[in-house]
Protein backbone atom coordinates (compact mmCIF):
# COMPACT_ATOMS: atom_id res chain seq x y z
CA UNK A 1 0.00 0.00 0.00
CA UNK A 2 1.42 3.33 -1.00
CA UNK A 3 0.40 6.97 -0.86
CA UNK A 4 1.61 9.91 -2.89
CA UNK A 5 1.72 13.67 -2.62
CA UNK A 6 2.51 16.02 -5.51
CA UNK A 7 3.75 19.59 -5.65
CA UNK A 8 3.44 21.23 -9.05
CA UNK A 9 5.09 24.34 -10.48
CA UNK A 10 7.49 24.85 -7.58
CA UNK A 11 9.64 27.82 -8.64
CA UNK A 12 13.04 26.26 -7.92
CA UNK A 13 15.08 24.54 -10.60
CA UNK A 14 14.93 20.73 -10.61
CA UNK A 15 18.69 20.49 -10.25
CA UNK A 16 18.57 22.17 -6.84
CA UNK A 17 15.59 20.10 -5.67
CA UNK A 18 17.22 16.82 -6.76
CA UNK A 19 20.08 17.47 -4.32
CA UNK A 20 17.61 17.26 -1.45
CA UNK A 21 15.60 14.41 -3.00
CA UNK A 22 18.69 12.24 -3.34
CA UNK A 23 19.27 12.39 0.41
CA UNK A 24 15.76 11.20 1.24
CA UNK A 25 15.30 8.16 -1.01
CA UNK A 26 14.86 4.95 0.97
CA UNK A 27 14.81 6.64 4.37
CA UNK A 28 12.19 6.07 7.04
CA UNK A 29 9.80 9.00 7.44
CA UNK A 30 10.82 10.15 10.96
CA UNK A 31 14.49 10.15 9.95
CA UNK A 32 13.71 12.06 6.73
CA UNK A 33 11.63 14.68 8.57
CA UNK A 34 14.49 15.19 11.01
CA UNK A 35 16.97 15.58 8.15
CA UNK A 36 14.76 18.12 6.40
CA UNK A 37 14.43 20.18 9.58
CA UNK A 38 18.19 20.70 9.84
CA UNK A 39 19.16 20.74 6.15
CA UNK A 40 20.45 24.16 5.00
CA UNK A 41 18.83 24.05 1.54
CA UNK A 42 16.04 26.32 0.38
CA UNK A 43 13.83 23.56 -0.93
CA UNK A 44 14.00 21.49 2.27
CA UNK A 45 11.06 23.37 3.85
CA UNK A 46 8.78 22.63 0.88
CA UNK A 47 9.95 19.01 0.76
CA UNK A 48 9.14 18.65 4.47
CA UNK A 49 5.62 20.01 3.91
CA UNK A 50 5.15 17.67 0.94
CA UNK A 51 6.38 14.67 2.94
CA UNK A 52 3.99 15.51 5.77
CA UNK A 53 1.19 15.64 3.19
CA UNK A 54 2.12 12.17 1.91
CA UNK A 55 2.13 10.86 5.51
CA UNK A 56 -1.32 12.41 6.11
CA UNK A 57 -2.60 10.73 2.93
CA UNK A 58 -1.29 7.36 4.15
CA UNK A 59 -2.94 7.85 7.52
CA UNK A 60 -6.26 8.82 5.94
CA UNK A 61 -6.37 6.04 3.35
CA UNK A 62 -4.52 3.13 4.96
CA UNK A 63 -4.42 4.04 8.67
CA UNK A 64 -0.60 4.00 8.77
CA UNK A 65 1.42 6.23 11.10
CA UNK A 66 4.71 7.92 10.19
CA UNK A 67 6.74 5.33 12.11
CA UNK A 68 5.43 2.60 9.79
CA UNK A 69 6.33 4.38 6.53
CA UNK A 70 9.39 4.56 4.31
CA UNK A 71 10.00 6.83 1.31
CA UNK A 72 9.83 4.53 -1.69
CA UNK A 73 10.19 7.07 -4.51
CA UNK A 74 10.81 10.75 -5.08
CA UNK A 75 10.62 12.13 -8.60
CA UNK A 76 11.61 15.66 -9.54
CA UNK A 77 10.56 16.65 -13.05
CA UNK A 78 10.96 19.86 -14.97
CA UNK A 79 7.91 22.10 -15.17
CA UNK A 80 7.31 24.47 -18.09
CA UNK A 81 9.85 27.29 -18.05
CA UNK A 82 8.89 30.94 -17.90
CA UNK A 83 10.60 32.78 -20.76
CA UNK A 84 11.64 36.36 -20.10
CA UNK A 85 14.00 38.74 -21.88
CA UNK A 86 16.48 41.30 -20.65
CA UNK A 87 17.77 44.21 -22.73
CA UNK A 88 21.38 44.18 -23.90
CA UNK A 89 23.60 46.57 -25.82
CA UNK A 90 22.76 47.83 -29.33
CA UNK A 91 19.06 47.00 -29.07
CA UNK A 92 19.49 43.28 -28.53
CA UNK A 93 17.62 41.09 -26.05
CA UNK A 94 18.90 38.09 -24.11
CA UNK A 95 16.54 35.31 -23.00
CA UNK A 96 16.12 34.37 -19.34
CA UNK A 97 14.64 30.97 -18.53
CA UNK A 98 13.00 30.73 -15.12
CA UNK A 99 12.92 27.06 -14.15
CA UNK A 100 10.29 25.29 -12.08
CA UNK A 101 9.79 21.75 -10.76
CA UNK A 102 7.11 19.13 -10.29
CA UNK A 103 7.85 16.98 -7.20
CA UNK A 104 6.14 13.68 -6.34
CA UNK A 105 6.82 11.77 -3.11
CA UNK A 106 5.60 8.19 -2.67
CA UNK A 107 5.60 6.52 0.73
CA UNK A 108 4.86 2.87 1.44
CA UNK A 109 4.62 0.62 4.43
CA UNK A 110 8.04 -0.24 5.78
CA UNK A 111 9.03 -3.86 6.17
CA UNK A 112 9.16 -4.97 9.80
CA UNK A 113 12.53 -4.55 11.41
CA UNK A 114 14.21 -7.82 12.20
CA UNK A 115 15.85 -7.74 15.59
CA UNK A 116 18.90 -9.94 15.58
CA UNK A 117 19.76 -11.78 18.76
CA UNK A 118 23.26 -11.17 20.01
CA UNK A 119 25.53 -14.11 19.29
CA UNK A 120 26.90 -15.83 22.33
CA UNK A 121 30.43 -14.87 23.19
CA UNK A 122 32.86 -17.60 22.24
CA UNK A 123 35.79 -18.49 24.40
CA UNK A 124 38.98 -17.21 22.92
CA UNK A 125 41.17 -20.11 21.95
CA UNK A 126 44.81 -19.76 22.88
CA UNK A 127 46.99 -20.97 20.04
CA UNK A 128 49.53 -23.61 20.90
CA UNK A 129 53.05 -22.30 21.20
CA UNK A 130 55.27 -23.36 18.35
CA UNK A 131 58.98 -23.12 18.10
CA UNK A 132 60.50 -20.63 15.72
CA UNK A 133 62.34 -23.42 13.96
CA UNK A 134 59.11 -25.14 12.92
CA UNK A 135 57.99 -22.10 10.92
CA UNK A 136 61.25 -21.92 8.91
CA UNK A 137 61.63 -24.41 6.04
CA UNK A 138 64.39 -26.96 6.44
CA UNK A 139 66.22 -26.05 3.25
CA UNK A 140 65.77 -23.32 0.63
CA UNK A 141 63.87 -24.40 -2.48
CA UNK A 142 66.06 -25.47 -5.32
CA UNK A 143 66.03 -23.49 -8.59
CA UNK A 144 65.34 -26.71 -10.49
CA UNK A 145 61.98 -27.07 -8.71
CA UNK A 146 60.73 -23.86 -10.35
CA UNK A 147 61.72 -24.82 -13.87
Amino acid sequence: MHSTATLRDYRVSPRKVRLVAGLLRGKRVPQALDMLTHLPKGSSAQMRTLLQSAVANAKQRHDLGPDQLVISAITVDMAPRLKRFTPKAMGRANPILKHASHITITVKEAPALKVKAKPKAKKAEVPAKTSKLAAVPASPPSPAAHA
